[in-house]
């Protein structure tokens, strides 16, 4: 008896069938999504090159560097299991560990990373650490050679105590060690082929970008820490999903079509602490939200101008109504995490209306009105700016508050194109990165805020002694000049805020404000 053919009604009812179970809540046996929330769209998928926070953030998962920092800002091995350091500090022999992949299945080996550390050097790459390496940074890299399929050996031309912290740092992509798969025959960007615990999935452009654990990972056995230790994926996909507006993530967290929501708006924390089923995330943050202002400027190239500012501000109620308690005012580049926070960075500007009359009418101030950038992504930074505005206007000091996309002020920032800027600055997990992100030549990097040569050279010596007692020396005395130039008036270090469905399991922060699914579980 010959069989009959399902029908076509039959077929069409078995695929619609398949869709719906394929949308339904994940179980055993099923795929496991966790959904999380970006407030902005990554800016591309080539690490430390044309980047930004959220872009540091996800592409954490999917590539890994020789070194990472670990939760209490010290540097541990990553894709090296150990290396050692001779020549006077010069070179840096790293043994690499075994049984790396790529997320192409090809095994990682010390050739990957010569060809991924000369990738980062070369200027077309246009790396954003490559100054780091230049004449006028912290040392120039003269060799990279790998003797043996496991070995890689790097020397520089002066020894720096900033060598491996610099390499980790996640805004410099963690000089990420990627398969030369990642880009075309002409040497052009495709995509990340690396050797995270995620690999890129799809990327929707201002929809989502999916990443998908990676069956082939080698993780660490020691416990997670920072962006090393074990970072197995517990979950089989990632998607980050571009919301924009806070109330439309609050809302998506509370329909159950959201699991995480970091970054999480002051208002909505609140909103959500008296819930049952949302747990939530506050985790003291080395960030940095201030005021710049641009030097060069024709009016704020005076001092006193800027020093009216900073004394009209009362920023212990800045920091009160902008962050509610999740937050302490803080006006040194040094975050208050920092081990090398003390007596001396504690002492700021304190207000003084009267002081800050004074120096305008010595400056000749008239009025002229100050154009001040800022932006809707941070909502703490528009806050912010506004409440510099009233406390501004007081003393007579006009200030205009123009509010730009964050890819537009970003841009604007990283050309030093504004007269000043309400903004804020990912984490440096090292005291010399935190002034050095602020501190340079505006003629060959105009992003920087504070042009002061003596400040460069004592930042620069820090950078090259590992004595603790001789940096705090230098980073005391860059405190006291950083008051006194007042190229920025720094407000407050932020907090990782993140609100959580009760059925995820094992998230934490940490001081890098930034979200880690390894190791986080959907029940």
């Amino acid at each position: 008896m010959r069989s009959r053919r399902p029908s076509r009604a039959l077929m069409v009812g078995l695929m619609a069938l398949s869709a719906v179970l394929a949308a339904l809540p994940m179980r055993a046996g099923a795929e496991t999504l966790l959904r999380t929330r970006l407030n902005a769209d990554i800016r591309s998928t080539d690490p430390g090159t044309n980047r930004d926070a959220n872009t540091d953030g996800v592409m954490a998962h999917i590539v890994e560097g020789l070194v990472a920092f670990r939760d209490d800002t010290s540097i541990g091995p990553m894709l090296a299991e150990s290396w050692t350091i001779s020549n006077e500090g010069k070179t840096y022999t790293f043994h690499l560990r075994q049984g790396v992949k790529f997320h192409n299945g090809a095994d990682m080996t010390a050739a990957d990373v010569v060809w991924s550390f000369k990738r980062w050097l070369d200027p077309a790459t246009q790396w954003r650490c490559l100054s780091e390496f230049s004449a006028n940074g912290i040392a120039r890299i003269d060799k990279i050679e790998a003797p043996d399929a496991q070995t890689v050996v790097i020397t520089l031309d002066q020894p720096t105590a900033l060598f491996l912290p610099t390499i980790a740092r996640p805004d410099c992509g963690q000089t990420a060690i990627v398969h030369r798969d990642s880009v075309g025959a002409d040497g052009k960007w495709i995509a990340p082929v690396g050797t995270g615990p995620f690999k890129l999935g799809e990327w929707k452009r201002g929809q989502y970008v999916d990443l998908v654990r990676f069956d082939g990972y080698a993780s660490r056995n020691e416990p997670r820490t920072g962006y090393t230790g074990n970072k197995t994926a517990l979950v089989d996909r990632v998607r980050f999903n571009v919301i924009p507006d806070s109330s439309a993530a609050k809302a998506g967290l509370l329909s159950g079509s959201l699991d995480v929501i970091s970054n999480l708006a002051i208002p909505d924390r609140d909103d959500l602490k008296a819930r049952s089923d949302v747990q939530l995330s506050v985790t003291p943050a080395l960030g940095l939200t201030g005021i710049l202002f641009q030097t060069r400027d024709p009016l704020l190239k005076d001092v006193r101008i800027r020093r009216a500012i900073a004394l009209c501000l009362d920023t212990p109620q800045i920091v009160d109504a902008v962050m509610q308690g999740t937050a302490r005012p803080n006006n040194s580049a040094l975050p208050i995490g920092s081990p090398f926070y003390g007596e001396v960075e504690a002492h700021g500007y304190t207000q003084n209306i009267a002081e800050a009359k004074k120096l305008l009418a010595q400056a000749g101030y008239h009025g002229q009105p100050i154009r001040m950038i800022a932006n809707k992504r941070y909502a703490f930074v528009f806050d912010s700016a506004v409440l510099v505005q009233a406390m501004a206007q007081a003393v007579g000091i006009n200030i205009d508050i123009e509010v730009l996309d964050w890819a537009a002020q970003l841009d604007r920032y990283n050309r030093g194109d504004y007269q000043s800027m309400a903004f804020v600055y990912s984490a440096r997990l090292d005291p010399s990165l935190s002034f050095e992100m602020l501190t340079g030549p505006k003629a060959t990097q105009p992003r920087k805020v504070w042009d002061n040569p003596e400040a460069q050279r004592m930042l620069q010596e820090s950078m090259m002694i590992d004595d603790k007692a001789k940096r705090q020396k230098l980073f005391d005395e860059l405190h006291r000049r950083f008051i006194d130039d007042v190229p920025m008036v720094v407000l407050f270090n932020g907090s990782e805020i993140s609100a959580l469905c009760k059925n995820v399991k094992g998230y934490a922060g940490w001081l890098f404000a930034q979200p880690r699914f390894w190791g986080v579980s959907v029940e």
